[in-house]
């Protein structure tokens, strides 16, 4: 007789297979190893090894596949009694398994004594897990028993956050700590409306029901035969799926977040989906511009998008209308656009879509613009489309010549070139830069008449020879050290005190670009960490009893106009909160100061400045909870006070000795005509606070550069006051070169040179730095030597292209297109008349260049021989230089800083043995976060990745081994989960399950089928004009 395979077995004959009488601590054991999408299947099919088994013999039941549906021992015993069919014995001599057949079966479960005996079931459970609940902890919660209670990963991080409290680990003394949350948060929390209804769905999955609220669990016969359907299915994923809109009116917007957000706003009367980002691009293929048919492009609708587009399509020919409510810019509007033709709606004369625009995702401002829909914008699409068809142009011409002349792999772009450009200029005066020597001569003085304490002295600087208005200059050691002398015993007196009232007027609410770079200063986030974060604010989030609203208006602007309601709530908050003293006369208005704004949008701001940060602070993660903290603040310090202090300057006189002069270099100076006695001038400033104003709650960060603010403060002086020198001291200074740029600084001067706009400034970096153009040290952004040959060639082959000024006309055209002043097409025309002869000349007269390596300090473990640096068409790695005798090579990060550099870097962390902050280094598998007191604190560990295991409460962090990089879990090796596609922070928008990131560019969740594209704030790179 044939053995039957059991689960956990590898199945068929041969060596390694396990026998049949394993034990059942063995199956599941060996269960709860299998990959997360082997246990996905299974669940989706409904069915174990023992159902499997079941259906073996001729369809039957077992006990597993009822226990599967909520059925206990008891409720077996008494309703369903002896079992139909005992199965076949196994090898091991134990009787086989019960059987029960599915008829009878259904007919038992659909009676009413099943249903009761099934509720009371459910509430003993219930029950019980409330009273070990109550047993665990008393106050708090972990997030083993939250997850008994139906929360997932998913659901603890997005409305939990971080645990309240760290409580010891029960498994090992050595584990981790548990992480836990308070109970009257937890349960404050349960019940806002999302997380209410996500926790059903998620109890609904695990009993195998249907997501329908009201309708009854389905038997395991019939799930069995409808997992079958579905495998015979198309393969439609979940995110395909789009709602019956019959009688309704259909929604589209991008993302899910947003679809969920608005939907919440509008009701059942509507229907809400997302397209996921665009739907139609050129082809990637190939150019899809038509250069002798006036540029015609050729849209292709997106291979993974087209089973969405059915389903859109499917929706609105059955929807009562249709609205479009895209984003409120023109890559929004040209999303519209492409949807409308995808879907053949734009020939529709009775049921044309409309298109709605909000700048906040809000009851009111959702509401409103509903009220006043319009028909598709042309101007803005034409003027989207010419951006679109010039980076085609530019970029699919001149990166294969690169490919050709230099390496494989590189790309261009009309703006990501220019901005290459602008870091190698800075690089290249930083390199030829010469510092000059300068001198100052400082003192320390007190009054006559007090001692010379830490609170009495204060600095001054000697300005000039009284009497002249030239300040001195000290170009050498030699002449400031015959300054100090003959300074030695000089008799010091105030000669004359200025007072001065200074005023400081606030920032004015956040754009694009300001917000880039103040979180940049402030955060340490980078431009595409901004975004992305932002966008997760603007599209929605749950919080508390209000449910899901967006918190942040439209985050991808240039404009600093703010809303009149919006102004008159942050004043009375002002005036409620601080006080009248800290209120203007007037409402603060600011003018945009960008060459030219887009179209009429509001400053990033707060929808509602009654939401303070402390009170969103249980509902958002850190990262959420910082940039709202930095945008709701900058906000209302633009309407408060402006900050008020006494700027003083005081003259003292500094008369020598007679005969105290030395040197002959002295007499060179302006006034210098060698008399005894001469007298100088000391100049001592400081600034007194009188009133803090919007200082009070926010101030402006600071580049490497910037002049800083004067903070000495002086004791109070009059004119004839005698001083006592305590310590004059020469003072030796370099002139110092232009700093490198930041993310920060660089999105700034993209800003003032009119390079880009806002949606393309984060992704533009992204692209230089993944490319390798560009690398980073510590913040600093250094061009590689890959990008010096890249910037070089096309500053001489391509002139137009890489000139800023240039640039910032062909973005103002583009804004006259926006509004109407000019057609796209003779623009299109204007601009490839000259780069055609550019390329032409590239084509013939461009040479081969071959980047140079990089040298480092490592040694072939085979030869011998040193190792460098090479890039190659996926990325840099090392090499020996013994190559082709000897074809070492070994893996690097692609963005490691130049060999034999200090690439740790800075991070908001803190070493939990010792308090001291933690780096981040870059060691032979790749990064790791590592205290900076090492090597007395040896603390370390791998880089987190934001997501949480699926398997414990662990975080899934960056490992790597001698294969490459992979993913695990923090707590092994209590937990051994690992994945080798990198996880996203960002949960399953159907199950709130894992979602990973695929080699293709596409994103999936690794518990149902959900399937698609990076959300918009991930695709902007590939999207956006770069």
């Amino acid at each position: 007789m044939a053995t039957k395979r059991t689960q956990g077995s590898r199945g068929g004959s041969g060596k390694g297979r396990k026998p049949d009488n394993m034990t059942s601590r063995t199956v599941k054991a060996k269960s709860t190893r299998a990959r997360p999408a082997v246990r996905s299947a299974a669940r989706a099919v409904g069915s174990s090894s023992a159902s499997a088994r079941g259906r073996s013999d001729g369809g039957m039941l077992t006990r597993a596949d009822l226990k599967g549906n909520g059925w206990t021992d008891g409720m077996i015993k008494r309703l369903l009694g002896d079992p139909d069919k005992i199965g076949e014995k196994g090898s091991n001599g134990f009787s086989g398994p019960h059987l029960y057949s599915p008829d009878r079966v259904r007919e038992i479960e659909e009676g009413s004594e099943f249903q009761n005996e099934l509720s009371k079931s459910r509430e003993r459970s219930r029950a019980q897990q409330e009273n070990m609940r109550e047993r665990e902890y008393p106050d708090v919660i972990s997030r083993s028993v939250l997850k008994k209670w139906g929360w997932t990963d998913a659901l603890i991080d997005r409305h939990l956050g971080e645990p309240d409290e760290l409580g010891k680990n029960p498994i090992s003394s050595s584990g981790p700590d548990v992480k836990l949350y308070r109970k009257e948060r937890v349960r404050k929390i349960e019940q806002t409306p999302d997380v209410r209804e996500a926790l059903e769905n998620v109890q609904l999955r695990r009993k195998g029901a249907t997501a329908t609220s009201g309708k009854k669990a389905a038997s395991p016969a019939k799930r069995s035969g409808r997992a079958k359907t579905a495998s015979r299915s198309t393969g439609r994923s979940d995110s395909n799926r789009v709602n019956a809109s019959g009688g309704k009116s259909l929604v589209i917007v991008e993302s899910p977040a947003k679809a969920r957000t608005v939907g919440q706003i509008l009701g059942r009367k509507y229907v809400v989906t997302a397209s996921q980002g665009h739907v139609r691009d050129l082809p990637k293929g190939k150019m899809g511009v038509d250069l002798d048919n006036d540029f015609e492009p050729s849209y292709v609708t997106m291979r993974d998008k087209m089973p969405l587009v059915k389903e859109i399509k499917r929706a609105g020919d059955e929807a009562a209308n249709i609205y479009l409510a895209t984003d409120p810019d023109r890559e929004g509007e040209a999303i519209s656009w492409h949807l409308q033709t995808a879907a053949g709606w734009g020939d529709l004369e009775n049921n044309s879509p409309k298109r709605v625009v909000f700048h906040e995702i809000t009851k009111d401002a959702v509401e409103e613009a509903f009220k006043h829909p319009r028909e598709i914008d042309m101007k803005l699409v034409n003027a989207q489309q010419a951006r679109r068809i010039l980076d085609r142009l530019v970029g699919y011409q001149i990166s294969p010549l690169l490919g050709k002349r230099v390496q494989r792999g590189l790309s261009a772009g009309r703006v990501q070139s220019v901005a290459l450009r602008l870091v190698t200029d800075r690089e290249k005066d930083i390199q030829a830069f010469i510092p000059e020597e300068s001198w100052t001569l400082d003192a320390q003085l007190h009054k006559e008449s007090d001692q010379p304490t830490r609170a009495s002295l204060f600095p001054a600087a000697l300005h000039s020879l009284k009497g002249s208005r030239r300040r001195l200059t000290i170009p050498v050691e030699a002449e400031a050290r015959q300054y100090e002398a003959e300074l030695k015993e000089a008799a010091y007196t105030v000669a004359d005190v200025r007072k001065r009232e200074v005023r400081q007027r606030p920032a004015a609410p956040f754009t694009t670009s300001t917000l880039q770079q103040e979180a940049g200063r402030k955060l340490r986030f980078t431009a595409q960490r901004t975004m992305s974060v932002a966008q997760q604010l603007y599209e929605g989030l749950s919080v508390g009893s209000e449910g899901s609203v967006g918190l942040i208006t439209y985050m991808r602007t240039d404009s600093t106009q703010v809303a009149d309601t919006a102004i008159q709530e942050a004043r009375q908050y002002i005036r409620e909160k601080y006080g009248r003293d800290y209120l203007p006369d007037k409402p603060r208005a600011y003018r945009t100061r960008t060459k030219a704004a887009q179209e009429a949008h509001e400053a990033i701001r707060p929808t509602a400045i009654g939401r303070s940060p402390d009170s969103l602070k249980p509902y958002l993660s850190s990262d959420q909870f910082r940039l709202y903290g930095l945008i709701w603040a900058r906000m209302l310090a633009s309407q408060m006070a402006d900050a008020r202090s006494d700027a003083t300057t005081v003259n003292i006189d500094a008369a020598c000795k007679p005969g105290s002069q030395i040197g002959s270099q002295i007499g060179s100076q302006p006034g210098a005509s060698g008399d005894a006695g001469r007298v100088f001038n000391f100049r001592a400033t400081g600034s007194v606070l009188k009133f803090p104003g919007f200082r009070t709650l926010y101030m402006e960060g600071k580049d490497e550069g910037d002049e800083e603010d004067n903070p000495n403060s002086l004791p109070e002086l009059t004119a004839g006051d005698k001083l006592n020198c305590q310590q004059l001291e020469a003072n030796q200074h370099f002139t110092q070169p232009p700093p490198r740029f930041t993310e920060a600084t660089l999105v700034k001067a993209m800003e003032e040179r009119g390079i880009g706009r806002p949606s393309t400034y984060a992704p533009t970096i992204g692209v230089l730095l993944a490319r390798n153009y560009v690398a980073k040290e510590q913040i600093s952004l250094h061009p590689t030597d890959l990008g010096k040959t890249v910037s070089d060639l096309l500053t001489e082959y391509f002139t137009d292209i890489m000139d800023p000024d240039f640039t910032a006309q062909m973005e103002e055209k583009l804004d006259e297109v926006s509004q109407g002043d000019q057609d796209w097409v003779p623009m299109l025309h204007e601009f490839y008349g000259s780069f055609a002869r550019h390329l032409d000349n590239a084509n013939e007269n461009m040479p081969r260049v071959k980047p140079e390596d990089e040298a480092t300090d490592e040694t072939c473990e085979n030869c011998g021989k040193s190792m460098v640096i090479k890039t190659g068409r996926f990325g840099r790695f090392m090499a020996c230089t013994g190559y082709p005798q000897c074809k070492t090579t070994r893996q690097i990060k692609a963005d490691n800083s130049d060999a034999g550099a200090d690439a740790d870097a800075e991070t908001d962390e803190i070493c939990e043995q010792c308090g001291k902050s933690m780096l981040l280094k870059t060691g032979r598998f790749g990064k790791f976060i590592a205290c900076s007191d090492y090597p007395r604190c040896k603390n370390t560990h791998p880089m987190k990745t934001g997501a949480s295991c699926p398997l414990c409460d662990g975080d899934l962090v960056e490992r790597g081994s001698r294969r490459g990089v992979f993913y695990g879990c923090s707590r092994y090796p209590e937990c051994k989960y690992t994945n080798n596609r990198r996880p996203l922070p960002e949960p399953c928008p159907e199950c709130e399950g894992l979602m990973v990131a695929n080699r293709d560019g596409s994103i999936a969740c690794t518990v149902c089928a959900w399937k698609g594209a990076p959300p918009p704030a991930e695709r902007e790179q590939e999207l956006a004009t770069v």
